[in-house]
């Protein structure tokens, strides 16, 4: 019984070390701002979306991911481009890919349907991931943006 009280606090003293070692090392995000910028239209229940996402620095990043939030549902049975994937029947979830910073930026484009023929849509554009980055400047990466169906180009 005295061996494995000894094993068990000799166990416990190690772990407390190593914890108070790591505890003084900081892992320091890297700061990336990332924005999206483009466009959105809506005619007779088609939602056309065109974003360009970047890095404005000073990191990079592996990727990042923009979250589409719209408030009609959308009709069902869509396919999604190469990179996107459903978040539920108002959210479109799409990877911006690797962006380099002060780099050109990644192009999302979808071509969406609603269910029925809403008169207008709202629709939130905003970063979901960008890999744990720092952003001090959310203003020019999250969005709302007011689309009626007009046809015309609704720029954000």
């Amino acid at each position: 019984m005295r061996k494995v009280l000894l094993a068990v606090s000799a166990a416990v003293v190690l772990v407390i070390g190593m914890g108070g070692a790591s505890a003084g090392a900081r892992v320091i995000a890297p700061e990336a701002d990332v924005a999206h910028h483009g466009h959105v239209s809506l005619t007779g229940g088609r939602l056309g979306i065109a974003l360009v996402s970047q890095s404005y620095g000073p990191a990079s990043l592996d990727n990042a991911t923009v979250k589409f939030t719209f408030s009609a549902p959308l009709a069902g049975a869509q396919v999604l481009p190469e990179r996107c994937l459903w978040g539920s029947d108002r959210v479109v979830l799409c990877a911006a890919g690797p962006l380099r910073a002060g780099g050109t930026g990644r192009t999302v484009a979808l071509d969406l349907r609603t269910l029925g023929v809403p008169d207008e849509v709202v629709v939130k554009v905003g970063t979901h991931w960008n890999g744990g980055a720092t952003d001090r400047n959310s203003a020019n990466n999250e969005h709302e943006v007011l689309v009626p169906s007009t046809g015309d180009p609704y720029v954000f």
